[in-house]
């Protein structure tokens, strides 16, 4: 089974995203993204340690896939 990927589609998504997000950066106190930023990252360090995949493991197939060519999309 082939998945389609609109490149395209998921640039514009990406775009409206970032602008979304810078808008409301502009328009709240420094405090309140601060908190924010500081809460997700957080998360995603928190959500780190229950993955199961270790440091070493993750390496090697980052490794692993670099040494691969890129799959030609078309």
């Amino acid at each position: 089974m082939e998945l389609k990927f609109d490149r395209e589609k998921n640039r514009q998504e990406r775009l409206r995203f970032v602008r979304r997000y810078a808008l409301w950066v502009r328009r709240v106190p420094n405090e309140v993204w601060s908190r924010e930023q500081a809460d997700l990252i957080d998360a995603f360090f928190e959500n780190a340690q229950n993955f199961a995949l270790s440091r070493s493991d993750y390496l090697r197939m980052h490794r692993a896939r670099r040494r691969r060519p890129e799959p030609v999309h078309g």
